[in-house]
């Protein structure tokens, strides 16, 4: 399926046209337009939810953890910093680990282990 994505740029005022083509295993009756809109959306909100977070607070990308079961496991680990700092009530992911860092019994005490 092709997707047409309509975006204005803010500096220039101009509206940029972008086509992007997608594979799915849904038939034409399950996927109607709105679901696939809807899927696109729910996927771009994982994506901003979770991958960019880890991206910018820990320059996931960069990463050099290559082999084996290494990657999986440290984003796992970081999954698992992320859910303890918003569970802990931290809306800002960078300032939460700001504030874990300067007292190393922080982190200890957000996961329950003093």
């Amino acid at each position: 399926m092709q997707i047409v994505r309509r975006r204005r740029i803010v500096t220039t005022g101009k509206v940029a046209l972008e086509r992007v083509y997608a594979v799915t295993d849904l038939t034409a009756d399950q996927a109607d337009a709105p679901e696939i809109a809807h899927r696109v959306r729910e996927h771009w909100g994982i994506e901003n939810k979770i991958h960019h977070v880890r991206d910018t607070s820990w320059a996931e990308d960069a990463s050099r953890v290559r082999t084996g079961t290494s990657p999986r496991a440290m984003a796992g680990l970081r999954n698992l910093a992320l859910g303890a700092l918003r569970l802990a009530g931290h809306i800002s992911i960078a300032a939460g680990l700001r504030h874990h860092a300067r007292d190393a019994t922080r982190p200890l005490a957000t996961l329950g282990i003093t």
